[in-house]
């Protein structure tokens, strides 16, 4: 015999689902700079593609500020992951997970598309496009708590 789960549980494991999901794309983005700093360290031939002329000192301290931003951008975006998913417990994550994901969209927007003096873009574009994934996690869970139960 089985059982029939009711659209509410259905439709809150699939808001869920979308929230950790976007957690974990979140928490990964914000590690990646700081792996990428320790390994490849591609954001310092970035800074050094802008900046030529740069000494070695002014590179770092570019490339410092480019992969803190990124991380703390990150850490902010998990929190706010953290906080729909609080909401999401109470059973009353629409306002917040919209509010969070227009937050998100804009944020990662903005990262893509920023240049500035010499920087065509001041983020790497891989950085940029990779800062898109947790967004569409946060429009699955948007379309997630917005869709009517069947």
């Amino acid at each position: 015999m089985t059982t029939a789960t009711a659209p509410a549980d259905t439709r809150m494991r699939r808001i869920r689902l979308a929230l950790w999901t976007g957690l974990a794309l979140q928490l990964a983005l914000a590690a990646l700079p700081l792996l990428d700093l320790a390994t490849l360290d591609t954001i310092t031939g970035h800074v050094e593609a802008a900046y030529p002329d740069w000494s070695a000192g002014d590179v770092a301290l570019d490339r410092n500020a480019i992969t803190w931003s990124l991380t703390g951008i990150g850490v902010l975006g998990a929190i706010g992951w953290l906080t729909a998913l609080a909401r999401a417990r109470r059973g009353a994550p629409r306002i917040a997970v919209t509010v969070l994901f227009a937050l998100g969209l804009l944020t990662s927007l903005t990262v893509l598309s920023m240049g500035g003096e010499q920087y065509d873009l001041i983020v790497p574009l891989g950085y940029g496009l990779l800062g898109l994934l947790p967004v569409l996690a946060g429009l699955a869970a948007v379309v997630a708590v917005w869709r009517k139960d069947r």
